[in-house]
């Protein structure tokens, strides 16, 4: 059991008793989120660049409790992790426009994919794919490392949702790790998923410090690696509670939110033949609190969303893989449009 407690404990006390601190020196150097634009929900200056915790509290949790004497792959996971770090860091001291933060995830996506072999080659059974030819691979991770890193980037807008939903997906992550005997990867879960703990005690509503790019740029790509490392851990290690379950399913079900809002945003910017970088309110978490619920109310009903939606992956393990995926993905595209048909129904009301 210590290899789920120490990580934890570790960084959620390096995040809590550094962050008021922090507070303090952002209050003083007026490192402040600005809230007169209309998208933004907050009405006072907020300290930012939070994420300077989080980053500090995992990294170091992970590299004192890492279990190996091997680098391996971690070899080009820290670089990487730094990498995005210092782009967030920028950004959130004097921005940085979106093709340059794009330029980044690309980097760091290459590095993994080419350098550290943290890819996708097989669907596993989805659809009925199996095996993938090595370029569609590379597209494929690519292509998941920068939605991934971007939708965690997408969904801070709101007191305590991208560290809350953050928490859980390290959460969950660390015990499938740590259930298929992968002590590495459970080390880091376990690290990241203290160091939000730690961090929520200050970012849920109301609010006293945001986690700011540098913190959602730097959860994202790790949840993006963590995601890949699970599609792709071997199943023939897994032990019997866990190996029915479907490794993409469970994968997408556990950073579910993330990805269904960032998909669902860039749709609708599409259609309107805007940049899909271009910030307004159109999110979910925007939707709820425009039909009158708080800050605390939103990220409540999106937590409980999350855990369901994992449920759901793991009560499916005994249907057929693509079955499955349909099945999940139509509840949750039904679930996600029931604030838009109440707020639809409430403007029809108001016009009359």
């Amino acid at each position: 059991m210590k290899e789920l407690i120490l990580p934890i404990i570790t960084s959620f006390l390096i995040v809590l008793l550094s962050t008021p601190s922090f507070i303090t020196i952002a209050k003083l150097k007026h490192l402040f989120d600005d809230p007169s634009e209309d998208r933004k929900l907050h009405k006072h200056k907020t300290p930012l660049m939070g994420g300077m915790m989080i980053f500090a509290g995992t990294l170091f949790s992970f590299l004192l409790w890492l279990p190996s004497n091997e680098m391996g792959v971690i070899k080009y996971l820290v670089p990487s992790l730094l990498i995005m770090f210092f782009v967030g860091m920028k950004d959130d001291i004097i921005g940085t426009a979106p093709v340059k933060k794009l330029a980044a995830h690309l980097v760091v996506a290459f590095i993994m994919v080419l350098m550290a072999d943290v890819r996708l080659t097989s669907l596993h059974g989805l659809f009925g794919v199996r095996e993938i030819p090595d370029w569609a691979g590379i597209m494929l991770s690519v292509f998941t490392y920068i939605v991934v890193i971007n939708a965690f980037n997408l969904i801070d807008g709101v007191d305590g949702l991208a560290a809350g939903v953050g928490l859980i997906a390290a959460t969950i992550f660390g015990l499938w790790f740590y259930a298929a005997g992968d002590m590495t990867y459970a080390v880091l879960s376990f690290a990241l998923a203290g160091g939000l703990l730690g961090f929520l005690r200050f970012n849920f509503n109301p609010a006293k410090i945001f986690m700011g790019d540098s913190g959602s740029l730097t959860i994202g790509f790790l949840f993006a690696v963590l995601a890949i490392e699970l599609v792709e851990y071997d199943a023939q290690y897994l032990p019997t509670e866990i190996i029915k379950i479907s490794k993409p399913i469970l994968a997408m079900s556990i950073i579910v939110y993330p990805l269904i809002d960032t998909i669902r945003v860039f749709t609708l910017r599409a259609i309107k033949g805007v940049s899909p970088f271009t910030a307004d309110r159109n999110h979910i978490h925007h939707r709820l609190i425009d039909l009158g619920l708080s800050h605390k109310q939103t990220v409540l009903v999106i937590y409980f969303f999350n855990l369901l939606i994992v449920a759901a992956a793991i009560f499916t393990q005994q249907f057929d893989p693509s079955y499955a995926f349909v099945a999940i993905i139509s509840v949750v595209i039904l679930m996600v449009q029931i604030p838009f048909f109440i707020k639809l129904r409430k403007n029809k009301k108001a016009g009359r």
